[in-house]
């Protein structure tokens, strides 16, 4: 009696890319509304985004972070934007006012402080603007954020204690300690 042995194949990169993609898909698209401040623009950011990763999933490197990987990319390629549009003479911001939060739910005052409070991170510098939506938004460590943004990690602590204070002012919050 033959036997028929049959050996797996391993899963590549594009696999990989494929299977997670849509488990991440709503933080990468979270990300690029902090970059872009827009939700039509930061949809399609996320899109080109995917669409890159997939196209370029040789150079991912199985088993370590995708979302990192990910987040690197959509950065770059918004920079890129900006570096076209400035260019092209526009400044590709639309005002956090004119942005939609939908959050069927929650009270009404929960609604209006959470509008509050991203229309005044979208109003940050862009670099201030980035970090606090990696490391307060996504959650990524100091570490992982330096990683992601390739920059020092004092940069980033730097970038947080000044997007903090700005934030504490215009929420009119006491940073004191009083």
């Amino acid at each position: 009696m033959a036997r028929i042995i049959r050996f797996g194949r391993k899963k590549s990169s594009a696999d990989e890319i494929r299977q997670a993609l849509p488990g991440l898909y709503p933080r990468l698209w979270r990300f690029c509304y902090g970059l872009t401040g827009a939700r039509d623009v930061a949809e399609d950011l996320a899109q080109a985004t995917s669409m890159r990763a997939l196209e370029r999933s040789d150079q991912y490197q199985s088993g370590t972070h995708l979302d990192r990987w990910l987040f690197v990319m959509a950065r770059r390629m918004w920079i890129n934007e900006r570096r076209r549009d400035v260019l092209r003479a526009g400044n590709g911001l639309v005002a956090t006012e004119d942005t939609d939060l939908a959050d069927p739910n929650p009270p009404v005052e929960t609604n209006i402080f959470a509008r509050q409070v991203l229309s005044e991170i979208t109003a940050l510098p862009e670099k201030q603007r980035e970090t606090v939506m990696l490391v307060y938004v996504e959650g990524f460590a100091y570490r992982e954020a330096a990683d992601v943004l390739e920059i020092p990690i004092g940069t980033v602590m730097s970038r947080l204690a000044a997007a903090r204070k700005t934030l504490g002012v215009r929420l009119g919050q006491d940073r004191t300690g009083t």
